[in-house]
């Protein structure tokens, strides 16, 4: 634990980040940060946060008016990723107390993660490698983990922002794939050209005509299980299903079952519903490619999420601007 004492503006950073950042940071600010990286229960995190102005959180810290009654000096919530289903922003709002999040900087990273996942699973290469490490390849033989197409075949994107159009450019210019999307709203033409020639359709025709669908959808409750039993059953049995979005936006042990039956072909996950937690019935598929929440994980992405997180707080606290706000305050 590193804690400064000083008149400045307190600041908790909740989670391990970059020694730099913390340097950045504590060039402003009082600074307690947990590198040692321990995982606080909300008791101990609401402890921790009494007396803070700021706290930069990386997402698994839940910020609800029960904690915001607890921590009555608190200004600003910081969050180091794009997602924030972690705060209630209502209740921040009532209480004056600004969220933001890191979005821009993790996009390409977050589709190259997706992409590998799609690419991985449609190609059954996980499968592959535990056939080989096993020692089962003896030899060839016609059928042997054969997979399906990526190149020249139908993308399916759900949730078609940033991250959303960069996947579908990496489909169309890449992989030659033909790309289809479906969105609460239509993206203008110009949009739809640049990302990949996209053509907005129907969630149900998505999911009938896509070979490969792919989740980029954020976490809210009426995006609870949008893709459950009865959206996998309308998919084709050589369909490949990708989440990077957010965990339960796809029923897991939906999707479990359809795995097991074989009425998709294969998925990819990034993220799960109770993470880290993982539905057991997952584990057991083998048509599956899981990965713990690190499609944005690469050194310099992670390194600027955590400085725009780092910079929000710098510049809320000091002149009461942040470059990235989830929520908007009333003038005091």
């Amino acid at each position: 634990m590193i804690e400064k004492q000083s008149s400045r503006p307190a600041v908790l950073i909740a989670r391990a980040i970059f020694p730099e950042t913390v340097e950045k940071l504590s060039a402003h600010f009082d600074v307690t940060a947990n590198q040692a990286n321990e995982n606080w229960s909300k008791e101990e995190f609401a402890r921790r946060l009494k007396g803070k102005q700021g706290a930069l959180t990386t997402g698994g810290q839940r910020i609800n008016a029960a904690l915001l009654q607890a921590c009555p000096g608190l200004k600003i919530c910081a969050n180091m990723s794009v997602g924030y289903n972690n705060f209630d922003l209502d209740a921040m709002t009532a209480a004056g107390v600004l969220g933001t999040n890191a979005p821009d900087v993790l996009t390409e990273t977050t589709a190259d993660g997706g992409f590998a996942l799609l690419m991985a699973a449609a190609r059954r290469v996980t499968e592959g490698e535990r056939y080989l490490r096993a020692g089962r390849w003896k030899e060839w033989a016609y059928d042997m983990l054969v997979g399906q197409d990526v190149y020249g075949s139908t993308l399916g994107i759900f949730g078609m922002g940033r991250i959303g159009q960069a996947i579908a450019r990496r489909g169309e210019r890449g992989f030659g794939m033909k790309v289809i999307y479906h969105n609460r709203t239509r993206l203008l033409p110009s949009k739809e050209l640049a990302a990949g020639h996209a053509r907005y359709v129907g969630k149900e025709e998505l999911l009938k005509t896509a070979d490969h669908v792919m989740v980029v959808v954020p976490y809210a409750p009426e995006a609870k299980h949008m893709i459950g039993a009865t959206e996998l059953a309308l998919m084709k049995p050589t369909a490949t299903l990708v989440n990077i979005g957010r965990g339960g936006v796809v029923d897991d042990a939906a999707l479990a079952e359809a795995l097991q039956a074989g009425r998709i072909a294969a998925a990819g996950l990034d993220v799960y519903e109770g993470e880290p937690r993982v539905n057991p019935a997952l584990l057991e598929c083998t048509n599956i490619v899981m990965t713990p929440h690190i499609a944005s994980a690469s050194w310099p992405t992670r390194l600027a999420m955590a400085n725009l997180a780092a910079d929000n707080l710098i510049g809320y606290l000091t002149e009461g601007k942040a470059l990235t706000p989830l929520n908007r305050l009333a003038s005091k």
